[in-house]
């Protein structure tokens, strides 16, 4: 088994466990789970859904990423980037166990701002997606999915050099989000919708070019 494997087994059965613990060790019924943009909780989940729903949903993730290479049809390509993808699940893994932490962690009563806590997590993930976006080769799963980029390998290619870009783009642009929290939500939704949609957009526009 690879040493990623391992690590991202390991992640997992460990965040089952600090459930349990916290499970046993938390009287209310209900714990928070929600945090506005200012940090401050506005919403709760009954305990169990609580504790278990960010394990559980990492587990159903591992399981998933494990499966898409054995079904997709361009099986061979994922083949070639299978580190980067490999890596690319130990980081989204991370990320949801670094989110998991912070519940715990604050359902404990510890005091601290979510937002610092969580955004810079949030930058450094959308930097790293857009790195390993542009290692990404033609798949049906993972990446810029549109019907001119599965289509073509220089479509795929061109749009996930820009995507790439736009992620990493998206992440500073979160960073520097921090220092201007009255208008967080923007600094986080307004990149991630340009970084969605244009390169949508340019897929269509670079196919149509080669097509002509």
């Amino acid at each position: 088994m690879k040493k990623i494997n391992i690590a991202i087994a390991f992640m997992i059965v460990l965040s089952f466990i600090i459930a349990a613990y916290a499970y046993n060790s938390i009287p209310e019924d209900k714990v928070a789970s929600h945090w506005n943009f200012e940090g401050e909780v506005n919403g709760y989940m009954p305990k169990f859904w609580g504790l278990f729903l960010m394990p559980i949903i990492s587990l159903a993730l591992l399981l998933l990423f494990l499966v898409i290479p054995r079904i997709d049809p361009l099986k061979k390509n994922i083949e070639k980037f299978r580190k980067y993808y490999d890596s690319l699940i130990l980081v989204i893994l991370l990320f949801f166990f670094y989110i998991f932490l912070l519940t715990i962690l604050a359902n404990f009563g510890y005091n601290f701002n979510m937002n610092y806590a969580l955004i810079p997590a949030l930058g450094f993930l959308f930097i790293l997606i857009g790195y390993f976006m542009k290692k990404m080769k033609r798949n049906w799963f993972m990446g810029i999915r549109t019907p001119w980029t599965i289509s073509n390998d220089e479509v795929w290619k061109k749009t996930h050099d820009l995507g790439s870009i736009l992620f990493i783009l998206a992440g500073i642009a979160v960073f520097i989000g921090i220092f201007f929290q009255d208008y967080l939500w923007l600094f986080i939704l307004l990149p991630i919708l340009i970084a969605a949609i244009v390169p949508v957009v340019y897929s269509y526009i670079i196919y149509r070019k080669i097509k002509k």
